[in-house]
């Protein structure tokens, strides 16, 4: 079992200075590999008859690969050449070129995303993946060539666990340390039992429940618009790598990370109280960064609905409650009671069926409807088929939705 844990640590003047120093060098030696691995495919592009004049062989043919093991090789020589290379403890440069090359992998995977070079001050991170010892010690924290450094431990560690590794994260309003702790604990995954329900997500309504729970959206980014408008305009009017210009530009860094802060610690709250309302919860697959893409789009990155989605899995499996996604197609042109297709416009707010009368004496919001249907879905995939039929497994254990289809 591997957790991550965040602390605010308080490096003195000079360990700020060696771990600013350290940003950089290892943002040299990315940029550095990544220029290798560059040149490499530059020098593979010509046909083999001809010389392009874009691309020239800039190694020999039978110059190999510049792969992960390869670069890490080749850090003992580099610092031979460049002895500023060994300020860095060796393990961080290490897993310096490994984040290259998992990006490189990343975007051969999904085909789009080339790496690129990071400019000065875009490095904001560094990994310490190993400890021998216990690498917290009361309120301190010891990190190779840097010695104590005061960290809040706010979260006490549990018993059990160790330290496998510290990430130093440098942010405007100070430094942190992500601690990752393992436990040689084996926590079994949730199964689906007790009371379901079924969540939609949205612009006008936050999330709503298959039990007609609404919640109202908290749009941080509208909220402090105003202020982050005139700060953006303080930093345009500075001149560029100036002290002024450094300062402007915390300033807005600090704003966009307490806007971040902001709406996690909102869906964290709210993702504890959805796990408080069932044992197993159903969220639609859809791919937000298409609805990103429209005239909503800043509404739709402002209430960030795909980090809410990894949020209610996290917090679902630490307490025990199943959640899972189904086909969010058709979810709010469907009944939930007959399953009849029902067509709504946007505009159309409520949900109204003429083949079944369900929400004709009494209205049903849309989403919430959608989200009945996203129950339905849910117990269907997780039935089995001999089950199926006018009862099902969850309805008997208290699920509410509405009108599960009596025969199928």
């Amino acid at each position: 079992m591997i957790l991550n844990y965040t602390y605010r640590i308080y490096p003195d003047v000079q360990q700020q200075e060696s771990l600013n120093q350290w940003l950089d060098i290892c943002r040299v030696s990315y940029n550095y590999a990544l220029r290798e691995l560059k040149d490499w495919m530059h020098s593979r592009k010509c046909a083999i008859d001809r010389c392009s004049l874009e691309s020239e062989y800039i190694m020999s043919a039978d110059y190999p690969f510049p792969g992960y093991y390869q670069q890490q090789n080749n850090l003992p020589k580099a610092k031979k050449e460049f002895p500023w290379l060994k300020k860095v403890p060796s393990q961080v440069l290490q897993t310096n070129i490994r984040r290259l090359h998992d990006a490189w992998d990343f975007f051969q995977k999904r085909g789009y995303g080339f790496p690129r070079f990071k400019k000065f001050g875009q490095m904001k991170s560094m990994l310490f993946p190993q400890f021998k010892t216990n690498t917290i010690t009361g309120w301190q924290i010891k990190l190779p060539k840097l010695g104590l450094i005061p960290i809040n431990l706010h979260r006490p560690i549990p018993d059990g666990f160790v330290v496998k590794q510290v990430r130093i994260l440098k942010k405007a309003s100070g430094w942190f340390a992500v601690v990752a702790i393992g436990s040689d604990i084996e926590v079994p995954e949730p199964t689906t039992h007790g009371h379901c329900i079924g969540v939609d997500v949205g612009l006008l309504s936050y999330c709503c429940t298959s039990d007609r729970f609404v919640e109202q959206p908290s749009k941080f980014f509208r909220q402090s618009y105003r202020r982050l408008k005139v700060l953006q305009k303080r930093l345009s009017k500075k001149t560029k790598r100036s002290a002024n210009y450094e300062k402007a530009r915390l300033k807005v860094e600090g704003m966009h990370n307490h806007i971040a802060w902001q709406r996690k610690d909102y869906q964290f709250k709210l993702a504890h109280k959805l796990c408080d309302m069932a044992d197993t919860i159903f969220v639609e697959d859809c791919d937000f960064r298409i609805m990103a893409k429209g005239f909503l789009g800043k509404h739709t990155l402002d209430a960030a609905f795909g980090q809410f989605r990894q949020i209610l899995k996290y917090v679902g499996k630490r307490r025990g409650v199943f959640v899972d996604e189904v086909d969010h197609r058709g979810t709010s042109q469907t009944c939930p009671n007959c399953r009849s297709e029902v067509r709504k416009e946007l505009k159309d707010r409520y949900h109204i069926c003429h083949e079944c009368g369900y929400g004709v004496d009494e209205p049903v919001d849309r989403d919430i409807a959608s989200a009945q249907e996203i129950c339905n879905r849910g117990i269907e995939k997780h039935s089995t088929q001999g089950l199926w039929g006018s009862r099902n497994w969850l309805s008997s254990r208290g699920a509410v939705c509405v009108g599960f289809p009596r025969s199928l």
